[in-house]
């Protein structure tokens, strides 16, 4: 039978949509950039990497904001929190608060992260090389949630290393996992170099769970093409989507062609309104600063509209640098 990204799948129990999935981006992956992705057919959707120690200690930011789950959001399909963390107790304590917040349909775990700062403390890509404390802390948080539990990962810290695909089969057999992301680099290429999509295809063979697949999936021809060479459940759009979310269109067949320019501007309008429903106006204005360049890119602007856009301090300004006319300033 022809497999096609369209299909239906099943994790840990759930019916997912379909077989393209948002990525989780670091400090970036909140809830509407989640609801963006899902606005444009993206059939489910991971968090940004939240601290399972933040969590535990009762961080209130983390809490309140890296935690927040919107209906719109669980109206579009099934969402899973990645938490990060070296401790099994305390990724315990942090997946069982996930879990009585209400809306969430997964843990992930990130054990793929080679960021010196998270691995330094044991967490993310360091855990490669410690599989002990790697399925404890896959346990305890299947067992502390009662959720379905995915793990990201990756083949090894250095290249020649599989210290990964030998902790996907612990992780399935002792910690009951529901199913994985391979990123098929090793942590020290981080995002560069090439990709093991054969290493992924071997594991989807071996492996009685769902594996999807993550990493350098930047365009819909790609992303077929990976797709059908790996036999992976899903794919995860990442660094790709940024600026981009009709690339999930794209993938499904949905639209050709790219955005004009009324889209992305509109698009990015959408953005600013959520960002201060989000964070409100004042927090708002600074933390754009990241997602304008994005969009400017698609835009084929230069640097002077960059510029202008880091300099600004507030909505408005953004918006008159863009030259996004709102409606209610029209009818004054």
């Amino acid at each position: 039978m022809t497999r096609s990204l369209h299909d239906s799948w099943q994790l840990g129990g759930l019916t997912i949509p379909n077989r393209v999935v948002l990525a989780p981006l670091a400090g970036i992956g909140n809830w509407f950039v989640r609801l963006q992705a899902k606005r444009h057919g993206a059939g489910y959707a991971i968090s940004e990497m939240v601290s399972s120690h933040a969590i535990h200690h009762g961080n209130e930011r983390t809490c309140t904001e890296l935690l927040r789950i919107h209906p719109d959001e669980q109206a579009s399909g099934p969402t899973a929190i990645q938490l990060f963390g070296g401790d099994p107790d305390v990724m315990r304590s942090a997946a069982a608060h996930v879990a009585a917040v209400g809306g969430v349909d997964v843990i992930d775990l990130n054990m793929g992260c080679p960021v010196p700062k998270v691995c330094k403390t044991g967490a993310g890509a360091a855990l490669l090389d410690d599989p002990d404390r790697a399925v404890a802390v896959a346990r305890a948080a299947r067992e502390g949630s009662g959720l379905p539990v995915t793990v990201k990962l990756r083949p090894g810290l250095r290249p020649g290393q599989q210290t990964g695909v030998e902790l996907a089969h612990r992780l399935v057999e002792e910690a009951g996992i529901a199913g994985l992301c391979m990123h098929p680099r090793v942590a020290k290429q981080r995002h560069t170099g090439r990709a093991d999509y054969d290493l992924v295809r071997r594991m989807v063979e071996e492996l009685p769970v769902p594996v999807l697949i993550s990493g350098g999936l930047r365009s819909a021809a790609k992303v077929h093409e990976v797709f059908e060479r790996t036999g992976a459940a899903a794919v995860l759009l990442a660094r790709g989507s940024l600026g981009n979310p009709w690339i999930f269109e794209q993938v499904l067949g949905a639209r050709e062609e790219e955005p004009t320019r009324a889209e992305i501007l509109a698009e990015l309008d959408w953005v600013l309104e959520r960002a201060v429903e989000h964070l409100g106006e004042a927090r708002a204005a600074g933390y754009l600063r990241k997602f304008y360049p994005w969009y400017v890119t698609r835009l084929g602007e230069g640097k002077a509209l960059q510029d202008r856009l880091q300099r600004t301090q507030s909505i408005a300004e953004a918006r008159a640098a863009l030259g996004i006319e709102r409606a209610e300033a029209l009818a004054a």
